[in-house]
């Protein structure tokens, strides 16, 4: 195992691939209102085309992993990312919500890529609290997304429509297919996996029938119900519910991916010292108490744009403490397996969102009360879950 830390450049560039599939909807996000407005499409749909993409992200997950197990990160990384460019360029002409739907759907298949490779090379160089310290540094450049994305998305699609959020997409995946092919070296094992069907089946179950996985990997699964619950429903929630403008709402989004900034930095600056249990006790607190906050303050009719923006913003948080030491965790023990081991992380965690974002579009009242309902119950769940296994002889 590699002890030295990777450069900047290649901490930066996996931060920006892991951050891809927030950017697919934080970029997003902003323009649909305007999308809806503009093809005469209600809430639902117009949420639809972030069900599909949430349904790709999923679906990609399983692929790309034991793929970059067999052929290698770079190679298949690059794929990944051509493909990107492809669906992007597809989404920004078709002229229907359903079309929009399915070049959504094949530009999450594609962005999943980064997520899962990008993670995938943290485990080929590192493992444990050295893992999670990488991961939280990679979180810090990854959180610059949602952090910037809803603010350039609003502005960006406020004045060129959401055609142009496309046209950005084509950007950066042409710009990192460039960066991954002169810039990053293969790191993956050099005894590669098979990828029959029924091999990767038994990788799957044997990293399931895990409990060093499965334990970890549910704190994750937890934490997602809170931010994709935010992803997902917090523009309808503010801007149609609170009445606040779409500028407005980029402004709020960025505000909440402080709290997952901070909480990153803290999580890279004291994980070797303190260890992974005791950042995950206090994360999974943290959700706890921001999520039951936020569903008090929604229950209660409580009508102002800080009810929702300050729970979210402590939700994520802990989630950016809970989530890099609880995948670290999950992935230390199988270096032979990495891609397979993440992508099992991002895939029932995508798929969960596809199903998040139906409901919550389904469920949308003019409040952030399933919203806020949903962050609560992961939060909860994360805490006794976490504590429970520490319970544990």
């Amino acid at each position: 195992m590699n002890k030295q830390d990777p450069s900047l450049p290649l901490t930066v560039l996996l931060g920006v691939l892991i951050a891809l599939p927030a950017m697919g909807t934080d970029l997003f996000v902003p323009a649909l209102p305007l999308l809806a407005e503009t093809l005469s499409v209600d809430v639902n749909t117009a949420q639809f085309t972030l069900t599909t993409y949430f349904a790709g992200l999923g679906a990609g997950m399983l692929f790309w992993g034991p793929l970059s197990d067999r052929y290698g990160r770079k190679p298949v990384l690059c794929a990944g990312l051509a493909t990107m460019l492809a669906a992007s360029i597809a989404a920004a002409l078709v002229d229907s919500a359903g079309a929009v739907a399915v070049a959504r759907l094949a530009q999450g298949l594609a962005m999943a890529s980064g997520s899962v490779i990008g993670r995938a090379v943290v485990r080929d160089l590192h493992a444990h609290e050295q893992a999670a310290r990488l991961l939280a540094r990679m979180m810090i450049v990854f959180s610059l997304v949602p952090l910037t994305a809803p603010v350039i998305g609003a502005l960006i699609s406020g004045a060129a429509g959401w055609r142009a959020i496309f046209w950005c997409f084509s950007l950066v995946g042409g710009v990192l297919f460039a960066a991954t092919l002169l810039g990053l070296r293969e790191t993956a094992p050099s005894a590669r996996a098979s990828i029959h069907p029924a091999a990767i089946a038994r990788t799957w179950l044997h990293i399931f029938a895990d409990p060093r996985f499965v334990a970890p990997f549910l704190l994750v699964l937890c934490a997602h119900l809170g931010i994709l619950a935010w992803v997902s429903s917090s523009a309808f929630v503010l801007v149609r519910g609170f009445g606040i403008s779409i500028g407005g709402y980029g402004l709020a989004f960025g505000a909440v991916m402080l709290g997952q900034i901070a909480g990153a930095w803290v999580s890279s600056r004291l994980v070797v010292r303190l260890g992974i249990p005791r950042l995950l006790r206090f994360g999974t607190a943290t959700m706890f108490a921001a999520g039951a906050a936020g569903a008090v303050l929604a229950w209660s009719g409580v009508g102002h744009w800080s009810a929702v923006v300050l729970p979210f913003l402590a939700f994520l948080f802990g989630s950016a403490l809970t989530v890099p030491n609880a995948t670290a965790a999950a992935i230390s023990p199988f270096p032979a397996a990495a891609g397979a081991a993440v992508s099992l992380v991002g895939a029932v965690g995508f798929g969960v969102g596809a199903v998040i974002s139906s409901t919550l579009g389904a469920a949308f009242d003019g409040t952030a009360r399933p919203m806020a309902t949903l962050a609560a119950f992961g939060g909860l769940a994360a805490f006794v879950l976490n504590r429970w296994k520490a319970s544990r002889p």
